[in-house]
């Protein structure tokens, strides 16, 4: 199958409550081509919408966890999360095994988070699913992965050969 390539980030920071009270002053270091999802799930809506507008406005290409109309609100230019409302705007799909990557696919996503590639702090007691398991769930599919979980620049250089086409992070970014 050929992969639908879209101008999206090849690698993305997710924000998370680790990251202290200003997520948005780190992503303001980033590298220009490194997009931001928007997740902080324990803020109220309202205070992460405010969080998304920031970090857009540090000329981040953003993305927010929610519903197309609560990313738009937030000045993202695409949504995370699964869901079946087709989206107008990108929708960055998390992924966790073949089922998901498919429905993913018939949903229409843009791309594709595959997790966890390596054990991970945010979640210590899930399976990672390695550098083999990676690359044959990342085979299978049609839209471009990127790999999240114990990601860095060293284990994604090495995922990328295995079909990971960029890498996502939590606290490689910190």
């Amino acid at each position: 199958m050929s992969r639908r390539h879209l101008a999206l980030p090849r690698v993305w920071m997710l924000t998370d409550e680790r990251q202290g009270e200003a997520p948005e002053r780190i992503a303001a270091r980033l590298p220009r081509h490194v997009g931001v999802v928007v997740r902080h799930y324990s803020l109220p809506l309202r205070e992460r919408i405010v969080l998304a507008r920031r970090i857009a406005g540090t000329g981040r290409f953003t993305v927010f966890a929610g519903t197309e109309g609560e990313a738009r609100r937030a000045k993202a230019q695409g949504v995370y999360g699964a869901s079946p409302e087709r989206a107008g705007l990108p929708r960055l799909y998390p992924v966790h095994d073949a089922a998901e990557i498919a429905a993913a696919e018939r949903a229409g996503a843009a791309m594709l988070l595959l997790s966890p590639a390596f054990p991970t702090r945010s979640h210590p007691d899930t399976r990672a699913l390695g550098a083999v398991r990676f690359g044959l769930l990342a085979r299978q599919a049609s839209r471009p992965v990127i790999a999240l979980g114990g990601v860095n620049r060293t284990r994604a250089r090495r995922l990328r050969g295995l079909g990971a086409e960029g890498w996502a992070a939590i606290d490689a970014f910190g």
